[in-house]
């Protein structure tokens, strides 16, 4: 019995060869037991003539494999091995490269790297293709070829070959690690929160918790918004999306998901009780924020909770559910599609932002001092005390704004790189703190 399961979840593979026979889809049990028979003697057929010898378990495996991801790009087989490294790297700890991929046109594409990782190091952006592993092309390759090639041993070097946009195709040697994923972090931005979310793991609800007492504990009643990172976090655990969002919602519902059977779907609602008590919250995402990330920045969206910012997210509006198969590893199957609380179904859509934001940098332009007020002569003095003459107003125009002045000094620490979609976000929560204040003045 168990032989016939598997060869069951092996016919699409095999099907996908003949064409003709897929035109017509079987109408009842006798035409599912002669494509039956089609796979057996195709599989007769290779264990027989094929040019080298296989073995029986890796033509099945193939075949299983074969018909899960021509259904989509998220079902897949898992053989045993894949299956633990897939129960470790929910868990927070894995080995590799740090980098969140998917299949599309038969090359590997970047949803994500993940912070503080090789991959991210080495500067792999979202959308990038990854063509060749060690000069060897990854056409060909399933999603689970691909990813197991490119994890190994801790210390090991990998040549990608990556293509991005329309430049030319460059190399990448990355040496592989221990990933160690701390999915949320936080510091402060002046007297705003910021917490970024890496992935959905285990870990992730607590960790949320203690950065959000952090901030607290930092910033007391001097914190004015928060700002949740959820840039190039291509998700993870849905119920772990599902307690990031009730974190900051009192009531209502989170998400729901929808199966083939109506009897099926589910709705998650949020329980009372917000981590930041009300306080104003920016989302920021961009085209790497997936699945799990998009929950949440449809939920709090929805429900005007937040201001999300940035640009259009990934687009994957679908659920994956782990069968195990005993004795012979998983299978990932998408088996619904899930809905924000307003009843959007964000597959292939993505959210779009409520304030489109792209990443830029921002340049001060070196102009002359202009004239002022003060500068006329005979100008009046102002009565309020408010004429002494700021130092930097004495300088003279060309020595000031001169660029990269201060690079030049020696031992000077670099700056860090400009961050212009949470610089915007930032602008966008003291915005509102004191539009608050002067509302709550006037209403006194």
């Amino acid at each position: 019995m168990k032989y016939r399961l598997l060869v069951v979840a092996g016919l699409t593979a095999f099907l996908a060869l003949r064409p003709p026979v897929l035109a017509d889809e079987p109408k009842n049990g006798t035409d599912t037991y002669q494509l039956l028979d089609l796979f057996g003697d195709v599989f007769e057929r290779v264990r027989s003539d094929y040019v080298e010898e296989t073995s029986d378990e890796k033509m099945i495996e193939a075949a299983i494999n074969g018909m899960l991801t021509a259904l989509d790009p998220h079902s897949s087989y898992l053989n045993a091995k894949s299956f633990r490294e897939m129960q470790v790297q929910t868990r927070g700890e894995f080995g590799g490269l740090g980098i969140r991929v998917t299949m599309e046109g038969g090359l590997v594409k970047v949803i994500s790297p993940i912070d503080d990782t090789p991959a991210f190091r080495a500067g792999i952006q979202p959308g990038d293709f990854i063509t060749h592993l060690d000069g060897e092309p990854v056409l060909g390759l399933t999603l689970a070829e691909a990813v197991e090639k490119m994890r190994g041993r801790v210390d090991t070097t990998i040549r990608l070959t990556v293509r991005r946009g329309t430049k030319d195709p460059f190399d990448v040697t990355l040496t592989r690690a221990v990933i160690k994923v701390q999915s949320v972090r936080w510091h402060t931005e002046g007297n705003v929160g910021y917490l970024r979310i890496t992935s959905f793991n285990q870990q992730t609800d607590s960790g949320l918790k203690k950065a959000v007492a952090g901030l607290k504990k930092k910033l007391g009643d001097k914190m004015v918004g928060v700002i949740l990172d959820l840039r190039n976090n291509p998700g993870g655990l849905l119920d772990q999306a599902v307690a990031v969002s009730d974190a900051f919602l009192d009531k209502g519902e989170i998400v729901s998901t929808r199966s083939r059977r109506a009897e099926d779907t589910q709705r998650f609602n949020a329980r009372p009780g917000d981590l930041i008590d009300g306080l104003p919250m920016v989302v920021l995402i961009n085209n790497g924020s997936a699945s799990a990330s998009e929950i949440v920045a449809g939920a709090l969206q929805d429900h005007r909770r937040a201001l999300v910012l940035g640009t259009k997210s990934f687009g994957k509006g679908s659920v994956q559910t782990i069968i195990p198969l005993p004795g012979h590893g998983a299978m990932r199957l998408t088996t619904a599609r899930y809905y924000t609380p307003a009843g959007r179904s964000i597959q292939a859509v993505g959210i779009e932002p409520d304030i489109v934001v792209q990443q830029a940098r921002i340049e001060p332009i070196a102009k002359p001092k202009g004239r002022r007020e003060a500068d006329l002569r005979g100008a009046l003095e102002n009565d309020g005390g408010e004429n002494e003459v700021k130092p930097e107003d004495k300088a003279k125009p060309e020595e000031k704004a001169k660029p990269g002045a201060q690079d030049k000094t020696e031992g000077a620490k670099p700056a860090a790189p400009q961050d212009y979609q949470l610089e915007r976000a930032v602008d966008l929560l003291r915005g509102l703190s004191l539009f608050s204040g002067v509302m709550r003045t006037s209403q006194r």
